[in-house]
């Protein structure tokens, strides 16, 4: 499905535009652009990939005009570019709504004005139910491209967006950081042992996009079934697998953190359905709209949960933890 197709990737030098790029990159497809404010990581990954289908731009999502220029001829655009981390978020709301709301916003009107095929929007636990400024902005963005579907007019594009938890390892979350903090002989900092967190590696990540993109019908947010663990348990696991021991610290919990994390909250599971072995959520104009929708989704099934949370999902044990550590080289 993806043969000879021109992707761009927004915000392309991240961890998941780093891993995405590598699997796109092994299926045939045309050129990628690659589309980031960051030279010295473009640097980076144009010596790392030496790929003559890599095409790298200098740009920023706020930036309309630069965009516009960058989606000419692309097929497929997979829109990962924001401002991300929460404290951040609270400190500059400004700046985080100029590029996770109106960064979005020019995505979608310049991928609607050259008619791309598929614009796909990459959103986070975060966005259910928000807690915090970065999680509201990321919920705008999937409401932004959910109703670009409606005023669309006759042009082919469709919008979809993709939702999940943090992707195992990813830069700033915190296994790199108790790694970091156990390596150099710190106490480890931890808030509530008891929080609980969805886990996803960075291969169910990359299969979600690709799921998205291949059954994507315009108006979906795409949502994977996942397992969670406690904290506690986490540390535990990092403490067996580390040759040296380490102090634990109890630090306040940061703003906008929540105990537990949702990836569809009890007003979403009306209309929600079990497909191809995910979950998708539908737009939630009129419960008569869902009905007709779903229609389209062949053997779907309705969702039996109260909310999907990661306090009421199967918890991953510490040896499963312990594995999934190794398996992806995180070990301190």
């Amino acid at each position: 499905m993806l043969n000879g197709k021109n992707i761009l990737i927004t915000g392309g030098t991240g961890s998941l535009g780093t891993a995405l790029t590598k699997k796109l990159l092994s299926l045939n497809v045309g050129t990628i652009r690659i589309f980031s404010r960051d030279e010295n990581k473009q640097i980076q990954f144009e010596e790392k990939f030496n790929d003559n289908r890599l095409r790298f731009l200098i740009g920023d999502v706020r930036d309309k005009e630069r965009l516009r220029r960058a989606v000419e001829n692309i097929d497929i655009v997979i829109h990962t570019a924001a401002l991300k981390h929460v404290p951040v978020a609270e400190y500059n709301p400004f700046e985080v709504i100029k590029t996770n709301i109106h960064g979005s916003q020019n995505v979608i009107d310049v991928s609607m004005d050259e008619e791309v095929e598929l614009c796909l929007g990459v959103s986070t636990d975060k966005a259910v139910s928000p807690l915090n400024l970065y999680g509201a902005t990321k919920l705008a963005m999937e409401k932004l491209f959910i109703a670009a579907n409606q005023f669309k007019g006759k042009r082919k594009t469709k919008f979809s967006c993709v939702r999940y938890g943090n992707v195992l390892g990813s830069r700033g979350s915190v296994i790199p950081k108790f790694i970091e903090q156990i390596q150099t002989k710190k106490s480890i900092t931890v808030t509530d042992p008891t929080m609980t967190r969805f886990n996803i590696t960075m291969d169910e990540a990359l299969d979600l996009i690709l799921h998205a993109i291949k059954f994507s019908k315009g108006h979906e947010v795409f949502i994977p079934k996942l397992r969670s663990y406690v904290l506690s348990d986490l540390v535990t696991a990092l403490q067996e697998l580390s040759s040296t021991s380490f102090k634990q610290k109890n630090i306040p919990t940061r703003a906008g953190e929540k105990m537990h994390e949702l990836l569809l909250n009890g007003s979403e599971m009306k209309y929600s359905i079990e497909f191809k072995g995910g979950y998708i959520l539908l737009p939630s104009s009129t419960f008569e709209n869902f009905n007709s929708l779903r229609k389209s989704y062949p053997k779907s099934k309705s969702l039996k949960m109260e909310t999907y949370s990661s306090d009421n999902v199967s918890h991953l044990s510490k040896n499963e933890l312990k594995t999934i550590l190794k398996k992806h080289n995180f070990s301190p």
